[in-house]
């Protein structure tokens, strides 16, 4: 019998533990129901908030960061892509209309509002009368809307988050995760009050504020849009081990609290990396843009057979299994002492001579 993948958090059941990410992959709700068709255990819908005419995007709104050895392989992506831009009320509607039809799936209401209470208490109040199971508080988009402190103008203040995530778990009767930013310098400060506020999970990371590149034809910043661009968020594979670093800041600080984490997740080895760092659910969304949705029999595919390799029945066993292993810098090397190793052949004066490609691979794990 191949593992389980099933997993409850917050007292929801899901299937497994893909989520497809709040953004394009879930922006209306024949998307989200095409993605539960072809077995995703949740969809984070894309972000909403109460005004949507205020959400203008452009195009282009993307750009890809190329391997320079092979064009087609895309490393790492650019966005600068808003909330949804779709009335309120349409979302409400859809929202009913998906958990009518999917009601043993998991949908998640991705919200996010200006600072003002009235707002999170509306938003909440409305669109949890639809009957999806749980919220996530986009406290983290990096770009688009700071002027209204929306996102994460909002999210890198731990004072505020606390004050937000008090006024949402105040009226939901819903789990509620709040979605961290990585643009910060405390990578714990902002969950701490999240979950000192009383929020029930944790997400995490939201794009990373970033320029993927220039034009050298044009010398203009990408994506270009009429000569000109903005910083923006930046995802995909090549973003993954900033993801794992903060999970695994997150996860040792706040043991207690479940973590849906993300970053370049673009098969189930890489998704079996941030549960070893302590996740019980993992989000796709670049990942499912480049590749499609039908990627989801891939990841749990290769995610079993990770379990498979170590013997484990379920994602349990596996959960947290590397957070042990991570220490400080001295204690390295007091184990390599223990260990009898003659550390004084790794000095500097000795190792560099000239040959810096083959010298690096010396000192290379893998």
């Amino acid at each position: 019998m191949a593992p389980s993948l099933s997993v409850v958090v917050n007292g929801i059941e899901f299937d497994n533990p893909f989520l497809l990410g709040s953004g394009p992959p879930g922006t209306n709700a024949r998307v989200i129901m095409k993605s539960f068709e072809l077995g995703w255990g949740g969809n984070v819908a894309k972000t909403i908030s109460l005004d949507h005419s205020k959400v203008i995007n452009t195009n282009p709104r993307y750009a890809k960061l190329r391997d320079p050895d092979d064009d087609k392989k895309v490393i790492g992506f650019e966005n600068i892509e808003l909330i949804s831009d779709r009335p309120f009320d349409t979302w409400l509607e859809e929202f009913r209309e998906i958990k009518k039809r999917w009601p043993n799936k998991v949908l998640v209401a991705s919200i996010m509002e200006e600072y003002r209470k009235e707002a999170w208490v509306e938003i909440v109040e409305r669109v949890q009368e639809t009957g999806v199971d749980a919220f996530e508080m986009n406290l983290s988009c990096p770009h688009g809307l700071p002027e209204r402190r929306m996102g994460a103008a909002m999210g890198s203040n731990p004072e505020i988050v606390g004050e937000v995530v008090g006024w949402v778990k105040s009226v939901s009767k819903i789990p509620v995760w709040a979605k961290m930013t990585p643009n910060v310098g405390d990578v714990t400060a902002s969950p701490r009050a999240a979950v000192e506020a009383g929020v029930d999970g944790l997400a995490a990371i939201n794009t990373i504020l970033s320029v993927v590149g220039i034009d050298l034809d044009t010398l203009r910043p990408m994506p270009t849009v009429e000569g000109h661009s903005t910083p923006g968020g930046y995802s995909g594979m090549a973003a993954r081990p900033i993801a794992l670093r903060h999970v695994m800041e997150i996860a040792k600080a706040l043991p207690n609290t479940p973590i849906s984490g993300m970053g370049g997740i673009y098969s189930g080895g890489d998704a079996a990396q941030f549960v070893a760092l302590g996740c019980h659910t993992v989000q796709v969304c670049t990942g499912a843009m480049l590749q499609g949705y039908k990627v989801i029999k891939q990841l749990t595919v290769e995610l079993q057979a990770v379990l498979e390799k170590h013997g484990y029945d379920s994602l349990e066993q596996l959960r947290g299994a590397a957070l042990p292993y991570f220490t400080t810098h001295s204690n390295l090397v007091e184990r390599q002492r223990e260990a009898k190793k003659d550390l004084a052949l790794e000095r500097d004066a000795s190792t560099w001579q000239g040959e810096i490609d083959k010298e690096t691979d010396s000192l290379t794990a893998n």
